[in-house]
């Protein structure tokens, strides 16, 4: 999985080399990027199990854990938006 997130946040340039040659150039992304990005999934797999455990044992929904999954969510895709562009 770290190999495949490592991928999707790559970014890849194209541009012409010396003698008109097309050169395509991938840039990796930090450490710190991936990190962030490893913390933030393991957090939304960790709070959808408590929302799933709390709908279990309470049998009710608790609207801040899902508030906190959807902002988790919308951060991790803004990571994945802005890194390739």
């Amino acid at each position: 999985m770290r190999s495949l997130i490592k991928k999707a946040l790559t970014r890849t340039i194209a541009r012409k080399g010396p003698r008109g040659k097309q050169q395509t150039i991938e840039i990796p992304p930090s450490q710190k990027l991936l990190y962030a990005v490893y913390f933030s999934l393991g957090m939304v797999a960790c709070l959808t199990a408590l929302e799933a455990v709390h709908l279990i044992v309470l049998g009710s929904w608790n609207s801040e854990i899902f508030a906190v999954i959807s902002a988790l969510i919308g951060n991790i895709t803004g990571i994945f938006l802005t890194q390739k562009t």
